[in-house]
């Protein structure tokens, strides 16, 4: 019922419901973390910036454009796409990274993201396991350098993110794959339901902006399990 209300009220590329033993996970992620075709050829596509949406036209349209314009939000989406450049540049030829396309805009129910599409070609004998352990954990979930910045999350969380953040999707026996990062997502587990939300820090960070922010992510899930806001 629950995945029922999600699907109804936030569509996403990487809507899910997965059942894993004791625990369920219900998702609605608008993010790819890896594509990989048969033939060797990875993408992903970090999401780093995030507008509410309006119902009103012209407002809409206005927020949409300020996030795409929003000189904070680039550089956040940036550094991520130059850190999975680095991680991707692991597995493949510098030559064969490409940054596809940059700062596009995708709307979604209740919000506008900023997103960037970085490709890439797998060395030969190379596959998408290789690919996972060069970039995982993502980028856009770590920050950046990413080694220093899971130190530093490691001793302010407190606590062991478990599958949020994470990913989850297919590998077919031919080597291809898609992987969703695992965000905008509900785990159920032991009669609980968890929510991870977040946001990315700069030095240019608003808090009471970056707060409203994890607020409208968690929106579309609190709706789907009935909760008040």
């Amino acid at each position: 019922a629950v995945y029922l209300r999600l699907r109804e009220a936030n569509p996403a590329p990487y809507l899910s419901y997965l059942k894993l033993g004791s625990t369920s996970v219900v998702s609605s992620s608008p993010e790819q973390f890896l594509r990989v075709s048969y033939s060797g050829v990875v993408s992903s596509k970090p999401i780093k910036g995030t507008r509410p949406r309006s119902a009103d036209a012209e407002l809409d349209k206005q927020l949409a454009e300020e996030l795409r314009s929003n000189e904070k939000e680039r550089a956040e989406n940036l550094m991520i796409v130059d850190l999975m450049r680095n991680d991707l540049g692991q597995v493949s030829e510098p030559s064969d990274v490409v940054v596809a396309k940059l700062f596009e805009v995708e709307s979604y129910a209740t919000v506008h993201q900023l997103v960037s599409t970085i490709t890439a070609v797998l060395k030969l004998g190379l596959d998408v396991f290789d690919a996972v352990n060069a970039a995982f954990p993502a980028g856009s979930m770590t920050g950046a350098p990413k080694q220093s910045a899971m130190s530093i999350l490691s001793e302010l969380e407190g606590a062991p993110r478990g599958i949020y953040s994470g990913c989850f999707g297919y590998v077919s026996l031919t080597g291809a794959a898609d992987l969703a990062m695992t965000i905008r997502t509900i785990v159920f587990e032991e009669g609980k339901a968890t929510i991870g939300i977040g946001g990315g820090i700069t030095i240019d960070s608003d808090p009471e902006a970056e707060l409203l922010e994890t607020k409208l992510k968690a929106r579309a899930l609190l709706g789907a399990l009935g909760v008040e806001q």
